[in-house]
């Protein structure tokens, strides 16, 4: 049956309308190439609030992103989540025994490594006596993971917060099927030759059939790109613009790549390999070579390519998160203050991968800023379709007002602000690492740009979504 949503857009009057909207903004590439000009820092104020911690990234690094089943494909997610925070305490040079608590956030876990956190720490060299947990909220896992250091800050808890994640999709676990896995657990409670000759005989060879991890919601049972298609359809978002705005993130990424601006980049060297020094993932093309793709999911009439689409990527992040006074104390200049937050969910089957749009305007009103006061957007790219549709969901006060319980739209970001160093399209998403990318890219383009806010959102399975106020640190 058509969902309530997609046919209520198809049905718009003023549908049509906003695809014309939509399709004379400026999404070329060479408009977005060109170098911006030198900011000036404004003198907005300061989102500092009475009577609570100033909390601060000092700094922030990643390991090079890099395409599933390449130079990672042999290692497992701790050996990626060590070596991210190995290559902060180079960075930062941070005592370890000053880092009270760390924190990681990862998607698919490793069943041998389920805290990956902790053993990750403890092969950085971080003392056994200081904590370490795992969390997990898909796309946003990492987010949670600094948002849940900030409120250790924040309540006084710790002064010193490391924040990261890791996603490994090179080697995901694939399990026996329930029946195979059922009649090995009885095997190993039989007692007795005759209660196992019993279980044995019952064997069937379908019970070898594995079951394999699926990028899919359990409540929908759909998987990310077949909702990614709708929605690119509820919206009017045609081909054509999924693949301009595609080819915009890779074009991006790579000015950013050659000019040295990917400086949370550490090289890490593959046991047994090369050292890996940058993101591989990043691959310009034309819209000709784009156009020639088939749909990857609805068939044969889908927009979602592989090309608009984010592809499956292993790396790891992690982040320096202190209390302004300890940080200063230690004689660090941090880049960036963390500031307000908001988390978000709603219906996960036809609003799946809205998150910025219900996230935005809340976080906005929580921090007393509007659109106009962002310097810098850094939002996910899980498909260039799902990056469209909420652009115009933010920009329809019809929208605002049917499924938001909201007077006016908040509008959409400008596009000379926004992911202005490439997106998770050309730089790769690692599911439980990305969020640090995001919150590092918004820091590192302020102090670039000479602006002051910076906007973080994104979107994840579930239905769920992150957005946070990022304040550049005073020079």
């Amino acid at each position: 049956m058509t969902s309530i949503l997609t046919y209520t857009f198809k049905n718009l009057p003023n549908a049509s309308t906003w695809a014309l909207r939509f399709s004379v903004r400026p999404l070329s590439c060479s408009s977005q190439l060109r170098a911006a000009p030198a900011a000036q820092t404004k003198s907005k104020k300061t989102l500092a609030k009475p009577n609570i911690r100033n909390i601060v990234v000092v700094d922030g690094v990643r390991i090079p992103f890099l395409q599933s089943g390449t130079s990672y494909k042999d290692l497992m997610p701790h050996d990626l989540a060590r070596a991210a925070l190995s290559g902060l305490l180079h960075r930062t040079n941070v005592p370890k025994d000053v880092v009270d608590y760390i924190i990681f956030g990862t998607v698919i876990q490793e069943v041998k490594t389920s805290n990956v956190a902790r053993e990750a720490a403890l092969g950085a060299g971080f003392s056994d006596k200081t904590p370490a947990h795992t969390v997990t909220m898909a796309c946003i896992s990492a987010n949670q993971a600094m948002t849940t250091g900030v409120g250790l800050i924040a309540s006084g808890q710790c002064d010193v917060v490391v924040a990261g994640g890791v996603e490994l999709m090179s080697d995901v676990p694939i399990r026996h099927s329930r029946k195979m896995r059922k009649m090995m657990l009885d095997l190993n409670k039989a007692k007795t030759l005759g209660q196992r000759l019993s279980l044995l005989s019952k064997f069937r060879l379908n019970f070898l059939s594995p079951e394999l991890p699926a990028v899919a919601e359990f409540s929908t049972s759909e998987t990310m790109g077949h909702s990614a298609d709708r929605l690119a359809a509820a919206f009017a978002v045609s081909r054509a613009d999924q693949d301009e705005y595609a080819l915009r993130s890779h074009s991006l990424a790579k000015k950013a790549q050659d000019e040295g601006l990917l400086s949370d980049i550490v090289p890490f060297k593959v046991p047994g390999k090369d050292t890996v020094t940058k993101d591989n993932g990043i691959r310009p093309s034309s819209l000709e070579q784009m156009a020639k793709l088939k749909p990857a999911f609805i068939k044969p009439y889908g927009t979602v390519t592989a090309a608009n689409s984010s592809f499956l990527t292993d790396g790891a992040s992690a982040m320096l998160i202190m209390a302004e006074e300890k940080a200063l104390a230690m004689g660090y200049k941090p880049k960036a203050y963390l500031r307000d937050f908001v988390y978000v969910s709603q219906d996960p089957k036809d609003q799946l991968l809205l998150g910025p749009t219900y996230a935005t305007p809340k976080v906005l009103e929580k921090a007393g800023l509007t659109l106009n006061d962002i310097d810098a957007f850094e939002f996910h790219e899980a498909f260039s379709g799902q990056i469209l549709a909420n652009f115009k969901a933010m920009d329809s006060d019809w929208f605002a007002q049917n499924y938001m319980g909201r007077k006016t739209k908040v509008g959409s970001p400008p596009l000379e602000k926004f992911n202005n160093w490439g997106g998770s399209l050309s730089l790769g998403h690692p599911f439980g690492a990305t969020g640090c990318r995001l919150v590092m890219a918004a820091a590192n383009r302020l102090r670039k740009e000479g602006g002051q806010y910076g906007l973080v959102a994104a979107c994840a399975a579930g239905g769920q979504g992150h957005a946070m106020i990022v304040e550049a640190y005073p020079k």
